[in-house]
């Protein structure tokens, strides 16, 4: 019997990203459309449905041929309902049934869930916290969110909305977020927010890639930036770290890449700051699995779930 196959799909603010995955979660096929383009509702689900036909076709399958279709979503989503409450980064979305709207259009199983739960599923069985029992994992993107494995389960709470670290507030005072909230992290380090820091100190517009490449040359205007971005960080963390007691935090998602610079001012400031049992327990990673985690993520889900 020939294996099958499983489509996963990662929405982030910036892009969406679709792969084709075998059952040993390897990516076959993959696309990345931007999600910039899409400004309404109905065109991003419009684009889900497109991509994901298109790369059905592209690889001649039928639908006999695929498990089902795993999404991973920027924002509080009902697991068993299959419903996105909303998006704090790309607005329009609220309430959306759309596993019922997606099964209709594509006849496939579908599951959907937070992404920043399907990363850390897939970092926790395949990549950097794998062999932890309690692990978290943070994505740094547009937004800032994290997924928590708690004694060795993917752990979601009641109503499904756990894990929103970017929505931890750093301050009493500080900038409003997009969630309704004054002073969350996100508001201090979704790439947004770091973007309009880098203007600030460089007085020029500035890729968060260039600072990174910056950061490594020992550029003081660049390391002045990822220093504040880490601290701000670890702020939150030293928090989780013990309110948990964590066995590891696994660091991914796009701002992650500044890499070396970033983690090592997290660590400083989790080691200098946190409770000493929990600080000398909890190791900090950089995220094994790139920016292929959702998306891997995403088939584990489907394959499980469906």
């Amino acid at each position: 019997m020939a294996e099958k196959s499983i489509l996963s799909i990662d929405l982030g603010g910036t892009n969406l990203k679709i792969g084709l995955l075998d059952s040993r979660y390897r990516i076959r096929d993959k696309e990345i459309l931007s999600t910039k383009s899409q400004n309404s509702k109905e065109g991003l689900i419009s684009a889900i449905i497109y991509s994901a036909g298109k790369i059905i076709s592209r690889n001649r399958l039928k639908h006999s041929d695929i498990i089902g279709l795993g999404l991973g979503l920027p924002g509080p989503i009902d697991v068993e309902k299959g419903l996105v409450h909303f998006f704090p980064n790309i607005p329009g979305w609220k309430e959306v049934r759309l596993r019922a709207i997606l099964e209709k259009k594509l006849r496939l199983p579908v599951v959907l869930d937070n992404d920043a739960n399907l990363m850390c599923l897939a970092e926790y069985r395949l990549g950097a916290a794998k062999g932890s029992v309690n692990a978290v994992c943070v994505t740094l993107g547009t937004g800032v969110g994290a997924g928590l494995i708690i004694n060795g389960t993917l752990y979601r709470a009641k109503t499904f909305a756990a894990g929103e670290i970017g929505h931890i507030p750093i301050n009493v005072n500080g900038p409003k977020c997009n969630c309704g909230g004054v002073a969350c992290l996100e508001a201090y380090i979704g790439n947004r927010r770091i973007e309009e820091l880098a203007v600030k100190i460089f007085k020029k517009r500035i890729t968060l890639e260039e600072t990174s490449v910056l950061a490594k040359r020992k550029d003081k205007r660049a390391l002045q930036l990822w220093n504040q971005v880490g601290k701000n960080l670890g702020t939150a963390l030293v928090g989780v770290v013990n309110l948990l007691n964590p066995d590891c935090i696994v660091i991914g998602g796009g701002v992650a890449k500044a890499g070396k610079v970033l983690l090592d001012r997290v660590r400083e400031v989790v080691e200098k700051q946190a409770m000493p049992i929990q600080a000398r327990h909890v190791k900090i990673l950089s995220a094994k699995l790139g920016s292929d985690a959702g998306l891997i993520g995403a088939a584990i889900l489907a394959k499980e779930g469906i």
